[in-house]
């Protein structure tokens, strides 16, 4: 961050404006409190609130919570809404937009009855405004451009104010131009707690927002128009491998909250466990009316929350069930040779191109060890290795990774799972094995690499080909 919290929560002011109106001239622009920037895509750790209701502070999958200050009874926060670049994945990164630094924005966390005033500074090309989606605020603070407020337009800082009148699960994004900043990536979190620090209390509190892009490789900036193709699915923006694990301590109650910002549906479905649907962005849901799941479909703007007891160790996937939202930059136009002979074919090709490499004829399971050079700013469909070799994923997947004796706080990635011996899946040779072993780690070192591809310039774009 380019401001410290101790700074940040140190730093004094008078605003004193009223609903959500411009702030101009230096005497008020010196009362607006900083802009923290991030510029890494690395989860960060929690931010404990120095004072006021306690509460377990949530975790932003690959991202991080805004700092504010107190002035006068109000938690003042910043943002600014801006062009950004956000990294996917090592070796590929996105021009959105965003706020203060990344895609999605900083999460915003405060507690059921605080007052909040918010200042939005506008750095975008056009006007925009920010919907506080799920808050019950004033009419006028609900932030839908030209119905409820003028637009922000370019250069200028407008200021929200409104009190949290419920806890719970929700998110902020524009309501301006939507079509196109949405689809430039302009989203964040916003998680209220419980004033009562024991309700709803659990041990580990994650949160991520689900968004999709499409975006030609050997390109940088999404096509904003495009309504069912996508060819890029994300949590919090990022895509299988470079999204973090979900570090959890053997025996915690751990909630993970996801939001919906994409075209379509996902069914998040978490390995390993089953787990109860706790709240949507309409409240929390009553324990009479909880229902068990290993998999939970997210609407289309819609907030969902799960919980479950970390009692069995181990690296667990969660993902979206859509099998291509499992692929990155996945072609629309890929011919199926399943079955198809082309081992004669191809000799006759490569006399003209002599790195053409056959697929498709058995499936495409070969794609996730190869080592296919790719135009640049892309990465290959299915990719990333875990101990016994590569993992075939992409896109909209991450693991649960449940470990003993971790401290309270400590979120670092444990590494891969150390099974216990008889408890890996052989193969079978006519006879029982008494004890299986994992790979150890310095057989594997050089697996788990985030990528491994080899790049090179292309004019032709898509993976088509592959």
């Amino acid at each position: 961050m380019t401001v410290s919290r101790r700074t940040f929560l140190g730093a004094t002011g008078a605003a004193a404006l009223i609903g959500a109106g411009t702030v101009s001239g230096r005497a008020q622009a010196a009362s607006i409190p900083e802009a923290p920037t991030m510029k890494e895509a690395a989860m960060q750790p929690p931010l404990f609130p120095n004072g006021g209701p306690d509460y377990q502070p949530v975790v932003t999958l690959n991202g991080w919570t805004l700092p504010w200050r107190m002035n006068g009874g109000w938690k003042e926060f910043h943002l600014v809404a801006e062009p950004v670049v956000r990294e996917l994945a090592p070796g590929m990164v996105a021009h959105l937009w965003g706020y203060n630094g990344q895609s999605p924005g900083p999460t915003i966390e405060a507690v059921e009855g605080d007052k909040l005033r918010i200042f939005v500074t506008n750095k975008l090309p056009e006007h925009t405004t920010i919907h506080w989606h799920g808050q019950l605020v004033p009419n006028g603070m609900d932030g839908v451009g030209g119905l409820t407020q003028p637009h922000i337009e370019p250069g200028k800082t407008f200021v929200y104010e409104f009190q949290l009148k419920k806890s719970g699960t929700f998110m902020y994004h524009p309501h301006a131009d939507e079509m196109v900043q949405m689809a430039m990536g302009m989203m964040g979190f916003f998680v209220v707690h419980p004033k009562d620090p024991s309700f709803m209390r659990v041990d580990r509190d994650f949160v991520f927002l689900l968004s999709a892009y499409d975006i030609d490789p050997g390109s940088y900036v999404p096509r904003v128009a495009e309504m069912t193709e996508f060819n890029l699915w994300t949590f919090n923006t990022r895509v299988f491998p470079g999204i973090d694990p979900f570090v959890v301590r053997k025996g915690d109650r751990a909630r993970i909250r996801v939001g919906n910002l994409t075209m379509t549906n996902h069914p998040i479905h978490m390995h390993g466990y089953d787990f109860a649907v706790t709240c949507t962005d309409g409240g929390w849901v009553p324990e009479s009316a909880r229902w068990p799941e290993v998999s939970i479909d997210v609407p289309v703007g819609a907030m969902r929350a799960f919980e479950f007891d970390a009692i069995y160790e181990g690296d667990w996937a969660l993902h979206c069930h859509k099998s291509h939202h499992t692929m990155n930059a996945m072609g629309h136009d890929i011919s199926n040779f399943i079955g198809v002979d082309k081992k004669d074919v191809a000799k006759k090709i490569r006399q003209l191109v002599p790195d053409y490499m056959p697929m498709g004829s058995a499936g495409m399971a070969d794609m996730g060890a190869m080592e296919m050079p790719l135009p640049d700013n892309t990465l290959p469909m299915m990719t990333g290795f875990g101990q016994y070799g590569p993992m075939e994923m992409g896109g909209m997947f991450t693991v649960v990774k449940v470990r003993e004796g971790l401290a309270a706080n400590d979120y670092k990635d444990p590494g891969w799972f150390k099974h216990p011996s008889g408890t890996v899946a052989y193969e079978w040779n006519g006879e029982r094995k008494a004890a299986i072993r994992a790979p150890s780690p310095a057989a594997e070192s050089g697996k788990t690499a985030q990528l491994r591809v080899t790049r090179r310039k292309s004019s032709t774009g898509g993976h088509s080909n592959h």
